[in-house]
């Protein structure tokens, strides 16, 4: 398809229940083939990059039936594959550290816009210690090479403030070193939250890693070792989109698979709502959000801590009662696309006042949104599902290349419209 058009919606309400949340499901699944014995899995994503993990990973002799995984216990047994994982940066960086510490020749590769994606801070971590990575286009940058080499890792610094993927890459892999270990953080880390939930991961999986602080961190010698059965909560980043529905357009909105006890840090887009004066509810196992006033109050805010989430609240920021301005968030530069300068051009199309600078965006919202624009989407899923919030304007409004949301959350339009109906 290569658009949807969506009709003028004037309430959200209802129910729904969550898809596995990508972050813990592609960690879950690396690690359960890392370690000794077979893991249940349940509550797992369905998703594009979920999808090219299994596959890699089956590749990599890690043996899948149905919903459980045995283990290789250790490092990869076959030691030689060509790996594609599209666009998933969630498998991508956790790979090549556990491949370097594999010793075999692997070659991996993406679609182009991972090849723009940088690499180099993890690289330079992994070299460090003995790895033998070669990049096979432009340096920095995916497809990589990596060669047989045997990494002996004791301590090991890392670049903290382009991604936390390099090192929660780090983390996961360096058990397959067979030694106790150190990682430095060099620099200020960003998305902190998301290596709160690859700590919980291994934890699950018996390792407890020792931290201090946000400076470093040390990794015992023991090696994985299954719990027998994980459960995937839902997906707190695909939960703000609902949840902002409820803010938007009255509610209550439900969504279930997630709560107060959430390990994602994207559970905290519940703040960003209450500062903008929507009614929160937190359960268990559920958040609902409503708001019977409709009008929403503008916020700054400093929203590092939830990148993924904070591009729901650019766009809730139309329909906020003065500008808005969203900081910290220049990691949006090397996801998917560079999501600053995407989301700053598709606001302006609905007659928003955007100002755009490295690491923030200025919202001022126009008296009534444009109708009948088209959204370019950039073959990133989030922002396919942060503009269909629009039509909750009483706008009519086009997603371009909708598609693309089968990266995280196939169903997604379906979804929303089971609570915009």
């Amino acid at each position: 398809m290569d658009s949807i058009e969506l009709k003028p919606l004037g309430r959200a309400s209802g129910s729904m229940r969550l898809p596995g949340s990508k972050s813990i499901s592609n960690r879950v699944l690396l690690l359960a083939s890392l370690s000794q014995g077979e893991t249940e899995i349940s509550g797992l994503l369905d998703a594009d990059d979920t999808r090219v993990m299994k596959v890699a990973l089956e590749k990599l002799g890690v043996e899948f039936k149905n919903s459980s995984v045995k283990g290789v216990a250790g490092p990869f047994p076959i030691k030689k594959a060509e790996l594609f994982l599209g666009n998933a940066g969630t498998a991508f960086r956790p790979l090549t550290a556990a491949l370097s510490l594999s010793n075999g020749d692997y070659r991996l590769s993406g679609v182009p816009r991972m090849h723009e994606r940088p690499i180099a801070d993890l690289v330079d971590a992994l070299r460090a210690i003995g790895a033998r990575i070669d990049y096979l286009g432009r340096q920095g940058y995916p497809p990589l090479h990596i060669q047989p080499a045997k990494a002996v890792a004791t301590e090991v610094t890392v670049k903290g403030d382009v991604s936390s993927q390099f090192l929660t890459a780090l983390l996961m892999a360096l058990p397959l070193a067979g030694a106790a270990s150190r990682i430095d953080v060099e620099g200020e880390l960003v998305s902190k939250p998301y290596v709160e939930i690859t700590l919980n991961t291994m934890r699950r999986f018996g390792i407890e890693v020792g931290r201090n602080g946000w400076r470093s961190f040390e990794i015992p010698r023991q090696s994985y070792v299954s719990p027998g059965r994980v459960l995937v909560e839902g997906d707190a980043s695909s939960a703000s989109y609902f949840l902002a529905a409820g803010a938007i357009a009255g509610g209550p909105v439900r969504v279930e698979g997630v709560g107060r006890d959430s390990v994602q840090g994207d559970v905290r887009f519940t703040e960003v709502l209450e500062r903008m004066g929507a009614k929160v509810f937190l359960g268990e196992d559920a958040i609902e959000v409503s708001n019977p006033g409709k009008t929403l109050k503008a916020i700054d805010l400093d929203l590092n801590h939830i990148p993924d989430a904070a591009m729901t609240a650019a766009v809730l920021a139309l329909f906020a009662d003065g500008p808005s301005t969203l900081r910290n968030i220049a990691n949006w530069r090397v996801k998917e696309t560079d999501r600053l300068a995407a989301m700053a051009t598709e606001l302006r199309k609905l007659g928003a006042e955007v100002e755009e600078g490295a690491d923030w965006l200025r919202i001022s919202p126009p008296k009534r949104l444009l109708p009948n624009q088209k959204i370019e989407t950039y073959d990133d899923h989030r922002m396919a599902m942060c503009f269909s919030l629009v039509a909750l304007a009483g706008v009519p409004v086009t997603i371009n290349d909708p598609g693309c949301v089968a990266k995280t959350f196939p169903d997604y339009f379906e979804a929303f419209q089971s609570i915009t109906a």
